[in-house]
């Protein structure tokens, strides 16, 4: 009996979606569970990653308007009640497991664009200590850790520190968000300076995360920021 078989048996994994073991044994979700998720399709927009009605549209509202730190960004699935449903138990109810596949799906689906994106580091979004201590955990650490092993490219958490606690970001709005980040969040010059970097978060809704983190890397002296996400809200 190999090693692994010996794992399965006595840790079995569960699924990301249902939070069923997984069949077959090991796997990392449920075939019938996969087609439950909602992928981000083309066309997407050009800079946020987010999908948008037609082929017409180079950019979605929201990057039409506004200008943004980040060069471009990639997301995995589309922020739906079953995408929802599942970084929350990840979040608060310590279902860690469950990044190994958002790391190893986004790692796959994304490979070719990554590897074009020249990335030196990948930087996770962090948490406040006290989030980590209450939670035991960073979400966007241990996805950007599978996604590292996965690419083979060094992963550095230290490069960004959320030095101030901040207000819970679903309470706010996109402007209140990034007000509320800004000087929240500090980049290390040593770790960041001519790096170009691939920022790696659980969640995009309005941006103001990444942005916050995009303009705290850039001023410390990173070359460029891109971004890679699970889930980004507003899909077709």
């Amino acid at each position: 009996m190999s090693e692994k078989t010996i794992l399965d048996i006595l840790f079995p994994r569960r699924c990301p979606v249902c939070g069923e073991i997984t069949k077959p044994a090991g796997s990392l979700i449920c075939p019938s569970c996969f087609r439950k998720l909602s992928f981000v399709k083309p066309p997407v927009c050009k800079k946020c990653g987010k999908e948008v009605q037609d082929e017409t549209m180079e950019y979605c509202e929201d990057c039409a308007r506004h200008s943004h730190a980040f060069e471009y960004g990639i997301a995995l699935l589309n922020y739906d009640e079953t995408a929802k449903h599942s970084v929350a138990q990840i979040k608060y109810n310590n279902k860690r497991e469950y990044l190994d596949f958002y790391g190893t799906a986004l790692s796959v689906r994304f490979e070719r664009k990554i590897r074009g994106m020249n990335v030196d580091l990948l930087v996770p979004v962090p948490v406040h200590r006290s989030r980590r201590r209450k939670r035991g955990f960073n979400q966007a650490e241990v996805l950007a850790e599978v996604m590292g092993r996965r690419l083979k490219i060094p992963v550095e958490p230290a490069a960004l520190i959320r030095h101030r606690k901040t207000l819970p970001q679903k309470e706010l709005t996109a402007a209140e968000r990034l007000k509320n980040l800004s000087g929240a969040v500090r980049a290390d010059r040593k770790l960041t300076a001519g790096k170009r970097i691939l920022l790696v978060d659980d969640i995009y809704t309005t941006g103001s995360t990444v942005e916050a983190c995009s303009r705290a890397l850039l001023e410390a002296g990173a070359e460029k920021v891109f971004f890679a996400v699970i889930c980004m809200t507003g899909g077709r």
